[in-house]
């Protein structure tokens, strides 16, 4: 499994040096994928490191368990990322961890296996699931959602102006008695709502962002392991997080913002008396360079934020 496909992490060299790695650290990947980035964690650990990997995808952690089978340093958890709460209580971690990461959204080998459902490139079964035993997937969603509910979730996931227009014919379809079950079958039904010449990106790309986001929750997930995550961290710990769209960057702009900077004043509420950072800001957006965006063009959309784990409070 460890070998099945090539897998190519994006901002490997610029996440490594921000976490600045100690060979007696503990460190967590909270998105192992395909290890990537966790074996190369490794690799600058000593005998006394430690790794904590997470995925809930179930192919994942076969893979982390077959990659990284006997090695002590390693503690493997198949999970959601946004339980790393519990899981940091579970394993004495709180306050301890070195430096946490998080590479957000879809791997390249769920993208890369037809059956999973996430890309319109080669056509599978309509599924999506980050974790394929849990939850309904996004053909049984569509099959059962109202035209409004499928409108709004492509509208504010996919950023789509044409979100009414492709939920109404999803609709139409299914009362059709022909339910979108395949991934070709939306893409093509997408193509046909969208109106327009040609693009660059296909037009089916925001609508199957949208629908891949709302299916897993991934924007809820991500808010719980931002406001949580902090409390996983040691004094000094570094918090990186790579995502690819505006929607996720966003979010962890304003979370790390608000967490190392006082809130601005306003008449209309009590002022603060003290403000306690409980992180510090670590340079801005970190981008891919040319050379990498040159050889993995997934490259190009990420984007990587940096914060630092306040050591007490504001003086």
């Amino acid at each position: 499994m460890a070998g099945d496909q090539p897998h190519v992490p994006v901002l490997q060299g610029p996440a490594l040096d921000a976490l600045r790695i100690r060979a007696d650290g503990i460190y967590v990947d909270g998105t192992y994928g395909r290890g990537g980035h966790s074996t190369a964690m490794l690799a600058r650990l000593g005998k006394d490191g430690r790794l904590v990997v997470i995925d809930r995808d179930p192919r994942a952690i076969a893979d982390a368990q077959e990659r990284f089978a006997g090695d002590e340093r390693v503690t493997i958890q198949r999970a959601n990322f946004a339980d790393i709460g519990a899981i940091a209580d579970e394993l004495g971690l709180t306050g301890r961890v070195d430096g946490f990461l998080l590479d957000i959204g879809v791997s390249s080998p769920q993208l890369d296996d037809p059956e999973r459902g996430f890309s319109f490139q080669h056509d599978g079964p309509l599924d999506m699931r980050m974790d394929p035993e849990a939850g309904e997937s996004v053909a049984d969603w569509l099959a059962r959602a109202e035209e409004e509910e499928i409108a709004r979730v492509i509208r504010e996931y996919g950023e789509e102006r044409f979100a009414r227009r492709i939920a109404r014919a999803i609709v139409h379809r299914r009362a059709e008695g022909r339910a979108v079950t395949r991934t070709a079958e939306l893409a093509a039904l997408v193509s046909d709502a969208v109106p327009g010449g040609p693009s660059k990106i296909h037009p089916a790309t925001r609508t199957f962002q949208a629908l891949r986001i709302h299916i897993n929750d991934e924007l809820g997930a991500l808010d719980r392991v931002l406001a949580d995550g902090i409390n996983l961290l040691a004094p000094a710990g570094r918090f990186v997080v790579i995502s690819f769209h505006s929607l996720e960057d966003r979010r962890v702009k304003r979370a790390f913002v608000r967490a190392s900077r006082p809130p601005p004043a306003s008449r209309r509420l009590p002022s603060v008396e003290t403000f306690v950072p409980s992180l510090r800001l670590i340079d801005g957006l970190i981008r891919a360079d040319d050379d990498e965006t040159g050889s993995n063009p997934r490259a190009r959309s990420a984007r990587m934020r940096v914060a630092e784990k306040a050591a007490g409070e504001a003086p």
